[in-house]
């Protein structure tokens, strides 16, 4: 039996997983779609990624299972709250995209420049959602392990919102190169 502290945060991404595929009823046909192989390198890490903050420790791994946060429940809601904020910022900015919305890199038909609520903070605020729930994850979970997840997370949005850039500056030209250098890919103000 999970603890249920880590029954609540499975809790948690189980929501927003069920959201996010219910959510994805009725978006506009796509005019571009990037190449199976291409989303697959996307897919494939976010989900190795996922298991890795679900595995226990194994003997013999030694580094990848050592803490880098001492238990405590300051620690355990802290994670919590970067894990509910991630998640709900993806789940703006997923709202705000509405029918323009797509898993993979993709152009829609009649496809609109998105430019207000989230994404006047960041140009892919689902990313930087879903890497903050990542991060607030391996908060909770204290293991080199949780680290790895993330920069796995961040190493394989940052390759995707790369092509998205491209698709975005053929689609919608000096609008979309003004909004890029006004606002930031990921996090606000930095990055």
């Amino acid at each position: 039996m999970m603890p249920w502290h880590r029954q609540l945060v499975l809790a948690l991404w189980l929501l927003w997983l069920i959201y996010w595929r219910v959510s994805a009823v009725g978006v506009k046909p796509a005019r571009r779609v990037q190449s199976p192989l291409s989303r697959t390198l996307h897919i494939a890490p976010l989900v190795l990624a996922g298991l890795l903050l679900w595995i226990g420790p194994m003997r013999g791994a030694g580094l990848l299972f050592q803490r880098f946060l001492a238990r405590s429940a300051g620690a355990y809601w802290c994670g919590l709250a970067l894990l509910v904020l991630g998640l709900g910022f993806s789940i703006w900015a997923r709202m705000t995209l509405g029918r323009n919305w797509s898993a993979s890199v993709t152009v829609k038909h009649d496809h609109q420049l998105i430019c207000t609520g989230p994404y006047a903070w960041v140009r892919h605020p689902i990313y930087s959602g879903v890497l903050l729930a990542f991060i607030g994850t391996a908060v909770v979970r204290g293991d080199w392990c949780g680290v790895l997840a993330v920069l796995i997370v961040l190493v394989t949005f940052w390759r995707k919102l790369r092509l998205e850039e491209r698709w975005m500056i053929e689609t919608f030209g000096d609008d979309y190169r003004r909004y890029r250098q006004r606002t930031a890919a990921l996090i606000p103000l930095l990055l």
